[in-house]
């Protein structure tokens, strides 16, 4: 008789398990647009979530720590005249966030450390360039200040933060709506899937297509797709009678799936979280109320079913935790940030162990938050993986840094010498110190009003502490 022998995998035993009660975030208005993004971004600082809101668009930002019913008088990012689809921290600076809008806008946010006061509506940079509404934003994951958008007008457009400039824009490669963009580990190359079913490969800086593969699923529904560790290529998609499956792709031969595995049958976009440290992708459907995870080998049949996290509740969206906001004493490998109508659940997965010791098994250094390159050494064609750190005694988050925005401006150019010919409407009278008082005495006040708001924020923090502290 044949004994079936089991796959030897540390990931086997992987759970999933939700937090207490009073360690969700409870009373936030969820966004309701129709549009397939998670709805949710995550770092070891803050919880960013896309919210309704009347007239524009906004998001909330919270603190990790500040779990339990969320004030309905908490500040708001509100700077968009439309609603916001899509949100991604910046892997680098963990105060600063992106977000796109149905208002063809991408804008770039500075986050105190602190709770402010009123909302946010002053976005460090505002990104103009699409003529369409923009669904999909995305971090480069070594380059400081590079972040890519995708918009409906089938537009790929890389930006320069630090200077507010359009550095790429990827015309006439995409003939229909882009579904979803993803880099590559070090960030050379690009992989989208789009609605004319093609599935491609692109080096933004040549603004070349390297690879493309015509229906990796036969269905009509959106595809997804991310890079793998390896530089293979993870799809999930629909079969033509609409079963959800899921693919492994080598972009250098793109005819045959390195595996091809049916899954269920639902409407529900399959969105894959991968883990490169673990080899875990782990995938969340919109309206589903199960995350199934599945470890990616270079063994037959190189995508491993390892389990399904189930809950009652189905999941409006979903952010996942960079590898360094875990808790690594917990042995926990992923965090996913679930979120409900008017709530956000944590969900913890967790590999068991005995042992309270460091598993460095578990935990090979991992990317951290300083930039490998800068966003001009990138786009003159240099390469470089990630700068990584250890997780062994735990991240600590660094205080904040103010993202500098030093926009190039042809009024900055002198003016030529001689006698000016041009009226101006601006005062004659008004000398250029007399302009230089102006201005160091607006810089002057509005570093007292931050000081001030920083104080109040301070001060309700301690009245929370002080009213919790009698109850």
């Amino acid at each position: 008789m044949s004994r079936r022998v089991v796959r030897q995998s540390k990931f086997r035993h992987v759970f999933g398990q939700p937090v207490k009660a009073d360690q969700m975030y409870e009373d936030i208005r969820v966004s309701k647009v129709t549009w397939d993004s998670s709805f949710c971004a995550v770092n070891p600082k803050f919880l960013a979530i896309i919210v309704e809101s009347g007239g524009g668009g906004a998001f909330i930002v919270l603190p990790l720590a500040k779990t339990g019913r969320v004030d309905k008088n908490h500040p708001l990012v509100t700077g968009h005249t439309a609603p916001v689809l899509d949100i991604d921290w910046c892997p680098h600076n963990d105060n600063v966030i992106a977000s796109a809008s149905e208002d063809t806008t991408v804008m770039v946010w500075q986050v105190p450390d602190y709770v402010p006061v009123r909302n946010i509506t002053e976005p460090v940079v505002t990104l103009e360039g699409h003529s369409k509404r923009v669904g999909i934003i995305s971090w480069h994951p070594t380059a400081r200040n590079v972040l890519l958008s995708a918009g409906c007008d089938n537009l790929v457009i890389l930006w320069n933060v630090g200077t507010g400039e359009m550095l790429l824009a990827l015309e006439d490669m995409h003939t229909d709506l882009i579904y979803n963009v993803g880099w590559n580990r070090n960030g050379s190359l690009l992989v989208t899937t789009c609605k004319d079913k093609k599935v491609r490969v692109i080096d933004p800086r040549k603004q070349q297509i390297v690879a493309e593969r015509f229906a990796p699923h036969e269905g009509l529904r959106p595809v997804r797709a991310i890079f793998t560790r390896e530089g293979h290529i993870f799809t999930t998609g629909f079969t033509r009678m609409s079963q959800r499956e899921l693919g492994l792709w080598d972009p250098k031969n793109f005819e045959e799936p390195i595996a091809l595995q049916e899954m269920d049958t639902s409407n529900g976009v399959l969105l894959p979280f991968y883990d490169p440290d673990s080899s875990i992708v782990y995938l969340c459907g919109k309206g589903d109320s199960s995350i199934r995870y599945f470890e990616i080998t270079d063994e037959a049949p190189y995508v491993h079913y390892l389990n399904t996290y189930s809950s009652k509740e189905p999941q409006r969206g979903m952010g996942f935790m960079p590898k360094r906001g875990l808790d690594v004493s917990k042995c926990e490998i992923a965090r996913f940030f679930k979120l409900h109508e008017r709530k956000c659940e944590p969900i913890v997965m967790t590999v068991p162990r005995k042992s309270d010791l460091f598993q460095d098994d578990l935990y090979p250094d991992t990317p951290g938050p300083e930039p490998a390159l800068e966003a001009d050494e990138w786009l003159s064609g240099k390469d470089a993986e990630p700068i990584l750190i250890s997780l062994r005694d735990g991240y600590v988050p660094v205080k904040n840094r103010e993202l500098k925005v030093v926009k190039k401006n042809i009024l900055d150019n002198k003016p030529p010498p001689g006698p000016r010919r041009s009226h101006s409407s601006c005062d004659p009278d008004l000398s250029r110190p007399a302009l230089d008082e102006v201005l160091e005495q607006i810089r002057a006040l509005k570093e007292m009003v931050q000081a001030q708001e920083k104080r109040i924020s301070d001060l309700e923090n301690k009245l929370c502490q002080f009213t919790n502290g009698t109850d």
